[in-house]
């Protein structure tokens, strides 16, 4: 070979050679995934669905800058059971996971049967993070760090905002109280992502983000009320003060995503867990009540999806949704194929929202949350919630019930005229089929109610 041969085929081998030893490029590696969850936010809360007295211009940039689901949905009304589907794909209640913790269930936790979402992403490649509220168990193999989130900073179950007690997954294994007034988790939580995501740039990451705003007890700093001077009614105003430091916490992710320039290589999506919870002030219209029935407004929530240059911005998808579509359709984005053993319950959405298929992505959704229930299939849905009219006994396990009924949620999103009678044939069919599916499901692993925790105990 000739020493000019020689040479050329030297320089494209050591070329080939550091090409390969490269890092990827932001345009070659995986899509990031970051979710966002919110906490018991009201569905008429968010300006994209008309609220007028609290701006949410960050939270709204989502659903324009990619898609608003209109029909988005959670599969519990409830903080707990709504994150159990999320982690898994699946739905709760096949697994036991139906209520939140009970007193004295010392042993309450996401099973550890089940493979969680983060196991399945760093299973892809990911670093992954949770920061935020967890509630799926306190006990250290019920923790983040347990079930495949590499760090953890948060709170392992409800908490106020100030001086709560956090768990840093990098500081040690005791959570430590934080002692300054100051200090404020919806802004803690924001600043901790941005950490995250700068420490993660040059490799693709899941970012799992549920605040725990604006869930009670009702607190913001004063600069957050002072936004708000034109509200008289108290309980309003703090309301509107968590949702706007909560809007700026998703405004500093959102700008974070920008400065490091993984916008268009980064999968958002946004969410509430259930719906707006009596006695905080929460807007949950046009929806019909609120957190922890099977009505629209425990279980249809603001739900958004941006992936700038992927996904279309300004889209409204009208078809039925659920937060266990979000898992697969990370999974998808990462070049992930799920597998029937998982036997998920959610749906790759990508296709639907992209615009490839006009396809439903379900032909039904189904809800158990103790005696209530609930099932959709396109249009319809036939409902049994909470009885307005009857004297209840606030056990969440013992509630007594409306008769089934039946709405065409096209016509009436606010559940107001029951056509159950005049369409008994579609009822019938409708509870045929939920009766069909809960035969699939476990009995609840644990009861919510101090009274049952003997028997708690006793089923774990």
């Amino acid at each position: 070979m000739k020493p000019n041969s020689l040479s050329r085929l030297l320089l494209a081998w050591t070329s080939l050679l550091a090409l390969l030893a490269a890092p990827a490029s932001a345009a070659d590696r995986k899509p990031n995934v970051i979710v966002i969850l919110g906490d018991d936010m009201g569905y008429g809360d968010v300006g994209v669905h008309g609220c007028k007295d609290i701006p949410t211009p960050h939270m709204d940039s989502i659903a324009r800058n990619g898609v608003r689901c209109s029909s988005g949905y959670v599969s519990g009304p409830y903080c707990s059971p709504t994150r159990a589907g999320l982690m898994t794909g699946r739905y709760q209640a096949r697994f036991g996971h139906e209520f939140n913790e009970g007193q004295g269930t010392a042993t309450f936790g996401l099973t550890l049967s089940e493979t969680t979402f983060a196991q399945r992403m760093q299973e892809a490649g990911y670093a992954t993070g949770a920061i935020g509220k967890w509630h799926l168990g306190s006990q250290p193999q019920f923790r983040p760090t347990s079930r495949g989130f590499d760090e953890f900073y948060g709170t392992l179950a409800n908490t106020p905002f100030r001086n709560p007690l956090l768990l840093d997954s990098k500081a040690g294994p005791d959570p430590a109280r934080v002692e300054d007034d100051k200090f404020y988790t919806t802004e803690a939580y924001a600043a901790r992502a941005a950490d995250f995501m700068k420490r993660n740039k040059d490799r693709p990451f899941f970012l799992y983000l549920p605040f725990n705003a604006v869930h009670t007890p009702l607190q913001a700093a004063q600069k957050y009320l002072d936004r708000f001077p034109a509200i008289t009614d108290p309980l309003r105003k703090a309301m509107a003060a968590e949702m706007s430091a909560f809007d700026d916490a998703v405004g500093s992710v959102l700008a974070a995503v920008r400065e490091l320039k993984l916008e268009e290589h980064t999968l958002i999506v946004f969410l509430s867990d259930n719906g707006g919870q009596r006695g905080q002030a929460s807007d949950n219209r046009p929806l019909r009540d609120r957190k922890a029935t099977t009505f629209e407004g425990g279980i249809r929530v603001p739900f958004f999806v941006q992936w700038k240059g992927r996904l279309p911005a300004g889209k409204v998808f009208d078809h039925p949704v659920i937060q266990l579509d979000i898992l697969p359709t990370a999974l998808a984005a990462a070049g992930v194929t799920a597998r029937p053993e998982w036997k998920l319950d959610g749906v790759n959405l990508l296709p639907h929202l992209e615009g490839k298929t006009t396809a439903a992505p379900h032909a039904n959704l189904y809800w158990r949350f103790g005696p209530q229930w609930a099932i959709r299939q396109g249009d319809w849905k036939l409902v049994a919630a909470r009885d307005p009219d009857a004297q209840q006994p606030g056990l969440l396990q013992d509630l007594k019930v409306t008769a089934p009924l039946l709405f065409n949620l096209k016509d009436d999103i606010g559940e107001s005229k029951d056509l159950a009678a005049a369409n008994p044939e579609k009822a019938k069919a409708l509870k045929a089929a939920w009766d069909a599916w809960n035969k699939e499901l476990a009995p609840p692993a644990w009861l919510p109610q101090p009274q049952a925790a003997k028997k708690n105990r006793k089923n774990q």
